[in-house]
Formats: C-alpha cells, sequence, structure tokens
C-alpha cells in the first residue's frame, strides 16, 4: 500500500471531525434563540472582561507560536518549551471557553456587519480546526507530519481574527477601562 494511501484517512478523519463541529456551532448559533439583555451596564461589563480574556489568549497563543517553532526546531529552544507550548495551549483553551459560551449562548451566529459575520464564522472555525489538531495529536507518530503545524497556524490565524474583530474593535471604539 503507498504511503500516500494508508495517511489519508489519519488526516481525513479528524478534518472531518473538525469541520462538523465547525458546521455544528455554526448551525446551532444561527438556529437557537439568543438569551439577549437589557442591562446595557451589565453587558459592558461582560463584554470588557470577554475582550480581556481573548487579548489573553492572544498573547498565550503569541507564546505558542514561539514555543513551537522551537518544538519543530525552526528556533533554537530549550527541551521544556515543549511542556511551555501543551501548557499554554491548555490554558489559552481553558480562557477561551467562558468567551465562546457567552458569546454563542448571548449572540449566536451573527451577520448585520461584515466585522459580526466574520468573527461569528471564525469562533466557529476555531474550535472546529482545534479539535482536527487535537486529534491528529492523538494518533501515535504522526505529531511531527505537516497536519498539526497547519492545524496549529489555523487555530492561531484564527484567534488572531477573531481578537481583531472583537477586542481590537473594542479597545479602539469603547476604551480600555474596567
Amino acid at each position: 500500500m503507498p504511503a500516500a494511501t494508508a495517511l489519508r484517512p489519519r488526516i481525513w478523519l479528524p478534518v472531518v471531525a473538525g469541520v462538523g463541529v465547525t458546521v455544528g456551532l455554526g448551525v446551532y448559533g444561527r438556529l437557537h434563540d439568543t438569551v439577549g439583555t437589557t442591562d446595557v451596564t451589565g453587558l459592558l461589563r461582560t463584554q470588557t472582561m470577554k475582550v480581556w480574556l481573548a487579548t489573553a489568549v492572544a498573547a498565550l497563543l503569541a507564546v505558542q507560536l514561539l514555543t513551537a517553532l522551537a518544538v519543530y526546531d525552526v528556533l533554537p529552544g530549550p527541551s521544556w518549551f515543549a511542556a511551555v507550548h501543551r501548557w499554554s495551549g491548555r490554558l489559552a483553551l481553558l480562557l477561551s471557553v467562558p468567551v465562546a459560551v457567552h458569546c454563542l449562548y448571548h449572540f449566536g451566529l451573527r451577520s448585520e456587519t461584515p466585522r459580526v459575520l466574520i468573527h461569528s464564522l471564525l469562533g466557529c472555525v476555531l474550535y472546529g480546526v482545534f479539535v482536527t489538531k487535537m486529534l491528529l495529536l492523538s494518533r501515535p507518530g504522526e505529531h511531527r507530519g505537516w497536519g498539526v503545524p497547519v492545524a496549529g497556524g489555523l487555530v492561531l490565524a484564527a484567534v488572531a481574527g477573531l481578537w481583531v474583530t472583537s477586542a481590537l474593535w473594542f479597545f479602539t471604539t469603547i476604551g480600555t477601562r474596567w
């Protein structure tokens, strides 16, 4: 059996699962009844907390990028960078969950402006690509292949896009105060 044929299911099954998560989140976000709010002050406090959590996630993803470059021997780095990479990713995921849950249940998938539509779609894509990356990592002997770095790069790109369409927009429109 040629190597390309043997590799195909190992790569595409996690990709299909990730696409399923992306589409599932998008459909749910579009179809469910959002919570809504009438308390503008409370919403502003919640939004401020979310943009600071998103900023922390973005900073942790910068750590992820630098440590991944060291893990893949693109940049020099000590062996403990692999542990930093794993733990900064875990912390980034942990910090992103309350933001994502609030966005999904409170706002859903919206499309009234290009910024909001892009933000909504990137939120769905982020968790789909994350699932793909974790499934690829769980396959023995493949974590040095091209699939994991590509998935990691897509996670980084999705977080960067989410940060620009939410936190940066918020900081430049509303301000940086709590």
